[in-house]
C-alpha cells in the first residue's frame, strides 16, 4: 500500500521505539483495516478498551495489529470510529419523542486532566473508591454522565435565547475588557 500525501497526519510527539529503515522517529497506525495493516502516520489517540468495544458493537473491520508496539491509532481511523458512533445517535434522534439520548455521548472524559476530572467528581458528589487512576475514574465518572438527564431542544432553546441576547457572562466580560483597553 502506497503512502500518499493526503495519508501523512501528526505523529503527536509519542515514540514507541518502533521505527523504520531510515530512523524515523514516527510510527504508524497500530490497526489493520480490512486485512490490511494502515500505513497512515498514527497520532495521538489510543486504541483502548473502550474504543475496542466501540468498533465492535458498530461491526466497523478494524482490529489491532499484533505486530504492533503501541496502541496510538491515525487520525483517519479516529475520525471513522467517532462518525460510526454519532451515526448511530443520528439515526436514534430522528425517532427521538422528547426522549433523553441513551446512546453514548459525545463527551471523552479520558482526554480531561486528572484535576478536571476529580473537580467533576467533587462537584457532583460521585462516590468511587480512593487510589483510582485516571481511565477507572474517568469510566466511573463517565457512566455518572450518562445518567444526567438533558432535554436536548429546552437546552438549544436557551443557548439560542442567550446568543441572541447576549446573555453570555463570558463574551461581556470579553466586551468589557475590550472597551476599557480603548479608553
Amino acid at each position: 500500500m502506497q503512502r500518499s500525501s493526503g495519508d501523512l497526519g501528526n505523529g503527536g510527539g509519542f515514540s514507541s521505539g518502533e521505527e523504520d529503515s531510515r530512523g524515523a522517529p514516527e510510527q504508524t497506525c497500530c490497526l489493520v483495516d480490512d486485512s490490511f495493516r494502515c500505513q497512515r502516520l498514527a497520532g495521538n489517540a489510543c486504541y483502548s478498551k473502550r474504543i475496542q468495544k466501540t468498533v465492535t458493537q458498530r461491526r466497523l473491520k478494524l482490529h489491532l495489529d499484533q505486530q504492533a508496539r503501541h496502541i496510538y491509532i491515525c487520525d483517519y481511523h479516529k475520525s471513522v470510529i467517532q462518525s460510526a458512533r454519532t451515526k448511530r445517535r443520528r439515526k436514534d434522534s430522528e425517532d427521538d419523542s422528547n426522549e433523553t439520548d441513551t446512546d453514548v455521548p459525545e463527551v471523552d472524559l479520558y482526554q480531561l486532566q486528572v484535576n478536571t476530572l476529580r473537580r467533576y467528581k467533587r462537584h457532583f458528589k460521585v462516590p468511587t473508591r480512593p487510589g483510582l487512576n485516571k481511565a477507572q475514574l474517568a469510566d466511573v465518572l463517565m457512566k455518572h454522565f450518562k445518567t444526567i438527564p438533558v432535554n436536548e431542544k429546552e437546552t438549544l432553546a436557551y443557548f439560542f435565547y442567550l446568543i441572541k441576547t447576549n446573555g453570555n457572562k463570558f463574551d461581556q466580560k470579553n466586551a468589557n475588557a475590550n472597551g476599557n483597553e480603548t479608553n
